[in-house]
């Protein structure tokens, strides 16, 4: 069908077209300005001579096959043979078997399995073993019962550097049961703007404190440097991510472009990697995110020039998740550019098969050196010996190996624990309303109070949290259950009641709310403000009935809430606890004499907002003026009164991203028809909006937003679509598996097929056939259909300025609900 044109859009569009043609010059970097660096660990003359001599051996094909890093969904131990693979991975989400509770036991025979494929030297191949990486950023959060920590943020509040080698040794402990060698942590971004949606995963806006929790961390994940407990078992391979300055984009966007001057690249966002380096970290991964719009899979003066050279690292560079597709002129399959610019080992999930053929084709060539491809597999082999995978046997066989008592131990538990108490931090307490005597009647109440789920946040069990319930979480402890042992065990009475409802009145209250759990560009926001007015409502209701309430908020990163503020008498930041909630319990109570049991000692890493558009706020730049300051925490001594706050917005409100259209069209985004004549109209906001083939009405919907009822008259092509003059780029949306969705509800079946599509400019889109899909919705009932992002295969998903456009030349009616990008799940499908 004919693409949009025709408008004074389309002619802007064009503009802009022609203006991003014009590539930007590339920001230049000064390798000499960085400093220069030696080696934590020094140069050993054996084992380089045990690579040079494994290399001579290797065929191109075999060392093509190290640099490749699978997927367990997408590939066998029977391709590890066949393709030499170096590495797989797990996702988040990604499980044995596809069994989401899959047990130990499973884990570690598929690791068994993959190690058994890669040192089957039958055939002629050379046997290398693999290496199995995965997401432990908090714990082996991937597995069922195992120990999870504090997110960074909360970490960071803990000022505690030793605690966070411990974390680093339980969780190298934990992961080697499973058979895991590799963790793809810690991240070590200096989140400047929390905005950002993965605030949670960096420790502080203070360069410092990153650096010294990145050597920490390491440390305690891989053993000291110099020692012989480095790489001994154990431990497991850690990496330093993402490189360099995913922390600093603007506007906090995922992936989005860093602007920082070079000098700031240094001194704030390299310096978790001056402490990673100290520590000996084996692997850095690459950011998704571009420094002065130029891509860092494909920038071969950062992570060559400088990463390599002046910093000295002699470690794998890996790519993150299909990264390497987002450099000009790549693909998931093929990508010469990241690889030549440093990139050692492509994590490449799915399309691995067609990135191994077109790297041998591309060695073969010159495209690629022999002498490139040779030192990314060189810094693989190095890595993989420093291990001592080469000699350690099949996972099961190593100390630790299925050993499942480790896992979720008490003296793991106890860690966490520990981790808990010591990133709580006080930000209101008038009237020494904590702590609370646990005699007393205590009420409980919030969506978060029993949901393990909720406090432990993304990346458990599953990439974004979802999913989840206390049944996932064998020997976690809810904020609710640690509360009721406490105040039980003393002789006082505790109740749950999640809305807040109550017979007898309570002494007190604890509300326990905030953010539901999300990763990466899924918790990007708009603002800084939190807006749930039933949580608001139910703190206001208790207060008013004349109740002491203290607030738990959960969230992963500070946030606006000074209504909530107001509306507390205490107020405590839990940030995202983990598995062990017993441990907010630990702090909130007195002893049963009334006598301090632990008092609080966190203290913020990152500057509180005084105002909702404050998502840039740190220490030391002009304008600092934050509502609680760096470093701020009380504790039950301290007689501060926090006075009441302003709630006036300043017209900013918790915007809600991804949505495209609710009733009515959510800016930059308008709503238009159209038909054979290419004349667009704008669908008004209100009455009948109309083109002789297509017909749109306002729906008036009780309870829910309002939708649109759609009419396609059968007398030729009509089209429904959203559009606006400035693209949006919605490739990290399609590399994160996310749908294009939209509520519909049937009032009379097509008569002809009927496309669903994207734009991208004049001549570029991409339809899929949802006749199927539409065919099979009941009449007058309400559903969705949805379908995954990247089966618009013909689209530049970079450049889209129509992300929804309905198509038919039949008859056809429905009403159309809310347009928005989604999770992918069982119903999002490519249409056949």
């Amino acid at each position: 069908m004919p693409f949009f044109r025709g408008s004074l859009a389309v002619v802007l569009l064009l503009v802009a077209a022609g203006l991003r043609a014009q590539p930007e010059p590339a920001a230049t970097v000064h390798p000499e300005s960085w400093p220069k660096v030696a080696p934590a660990i020094p140069r050993d003359a054996k084992l380089e001579k045990r690579i040079d001599s494994l290399l001579r051996k290797m065929t191109l094909e075999e060392k093509v096959g190290q640099v490749i890093q699978a997927s367990i969904t997408a590939v066998t131990p029977a391709d590890v043979k066949t393709y030499h693979l170096g590495s797989v991975l797990n996702g988040g989400g990604g499980w044995p078997g596809d069994v989401r509770k899959a047990a130990p036991r499973d884990w570690l025979a598929m690791a068994d399995a993959f190690h058994d494929a890669s040192m089957d030297g039958s055939g002629g191949g050379t046997p290398i073993p693999i290496i199995w990486g995965l997401d432990a950023v908090h714990g082996h959060n991937n597995i069922v019962g195992a120990t999870l920590f504090p997110h960074n943020v909360g970490l960071g509040a803990t000022h505690d550097p030793d605690l966070i080698r411990r974390i680093g040794e339980v969780t190298a402990a934990e992961m080697t049961v499973t058979g895991a060698d590799w963790n793809f942590s810690p991240t070590v971004a200096v989140a400047r703007d929390r905005r950002w949606g993965r605030s949670y995963e960096s420790y502080s806006e203070d360069p410092a404190l990153v650096e010294t929790y990145a050597e920490k961390m390491i440390e305690g994940l891989q053993g000291k440097p110099g020692t012989s407990g480095f790489l001994a078992r154990g431990k497991v391979a850690a990496t330093s991510k993402h490189f360099l300055g995913d922390g600093g984009t603007t506007g906090g966007r995922d992936q989005g472009d860093t602007n920082a001057s070079e000098a700031a690249l240094r001194d704030i966002h390299a310096a978790g990697y001056r402490g990673a380096l100290r520590a000996g970290v084996q692997a850095v991964m690459a950011s998704y995110s571009s420094w002065q719009g130029v891509k860092m899979h494909g920038n071969r003066a950062l992570l060559t020039d400088v990463l390599k050279g002046r910093l000295g690292f002699d470690g794998i560079v890996v790519g993150d998740w299909n990264g390497h597709g987002q450099v000009p002129g790549c693909t998931n399959g093929n990508c010469a550019a990241a690889f030549n610019a440093g990139v050692d080992m492509f994590m490449v999930p799915e399309e691995w098969k067609a990135l191994y053929t077109n790297t041998v084709a591309q060695v073969k060539s010159g495209q690629i050196s022999r002498a490139r491809l040779d030192d990314a597999v060189r810094r693989i082999l190095r890595v993989k010996m420093r291990a001592g995978l080469f000699t350690a046997g099949k996972p099961s066989q190593r100390p630790g190996g299925g050993d499942v008592a480790k896992l979720g131990s008490p003296a793991h538990r106890e860690v966490a624990r520990q981790a808990v108490r010591e990133s709580l931090v006080l930000l209101k307490n008038d009237n020494a309303v904590l702590p609370i005597r646990p005699q007393r009647n205590v009420l409980v109440a919030g969506d978060g109070a029993d949901n393990i789920a909720k406090q432990t946040g993304g990346w458990t069990l599953t990439w974004q949290g979802d999913g989840n319930s206390n049944a996932d979480f064998p020997g976690a402890t809810s904020i609710w259950s640690g509360i009721r042992q406490t105040v039980e065990a003393a002789g006082g009475h505790a109740t749950l009641s999640a809305d807040g409802n109550f017979e007898i009145k309570p002494d007190v209250a604890i509300v326990v709310f905030g953010e539901n759990p999300y990763a990466e560009f899924r918790g990007d926001l708009a603002t800084m403000a939190y807006d749930n007015a039933n949580d608001l409502q139910l703190l206001r209701r208790l207060k008013e009935a004349g109740i002491p309430v203290v607030s738990l908020f959960l969230s992963g990163r500070p946030l606006w809430v000074n209504p909530y503020l107001n509306a507390s008498d205490a107020f405590v930041a839990a940030w995202l606890p983990g598995t062990e909630g017993n441990g907010v319990a630990d702090v909130l109570f007195t002893a049963a004499d009334g006598s301090v049991r632990r008092d609080f000692q966190g203290r913020l890493a990152f500057s509180w907002p005084k105002l909702p558009a404050q998502g840039v706020l740190n220490r030391g730049e002009s304008g600092y003026d934050p509502l609680f300051a760096l470093g701020y925490g009380l504790e039950y001594a301290d007689r501060v009164t926090v006075p009441k706050l302003s709630e006036d917005t300043g017209g900013l409100t918790a915007a809600r991203t991804g949505v495209y259209f609710s009733g009515e069209s959510v800016p930059p985004w308008q709503l238009f028809i159209d038909d054979a004549a290419n004349l667009p109209t704008r669908v008004a906001a209100a009455g009948t909006s109309s083109r002789r083939t297509v017909t749109v009405e306002l729906l008036r919907r009780s309870g829910a937003s309002d939708a649109r009822i759609v009419t396609w008259s059968g007398e030729g092509r009509g089209d429904v679509y959203l559009a606006a003059e400035q693209p949006a780029d919605l490739t990290r949306e399609a590399n994160g598996e996310m749908a294009l969705s939209f509520e519909v509800s049937m009032r009379k079946k097509p008569t002809h097929p009927v496309t669903l599509g994207v734009r991208c400019g004049p001549r570029c889109g991409s339809d899929v056939d949802v006749t199927p899909l539409i065919r099979d919705l009941p009449i007058a009932e309400w559903g969705h259909i949805a379908v995954r992002l990247r089966c618009f295969a013909g689209a530049d998903l970079r450049r889209i300025d129509t992300p929804f456009r309905l198509s038919t030349d039949g008859e056809l009616a429905m009403a159309v609900g809310e347009v928005k990008l989604a999770a992918s799940d069982a119903s999002a499908k490519c249409p056949q």
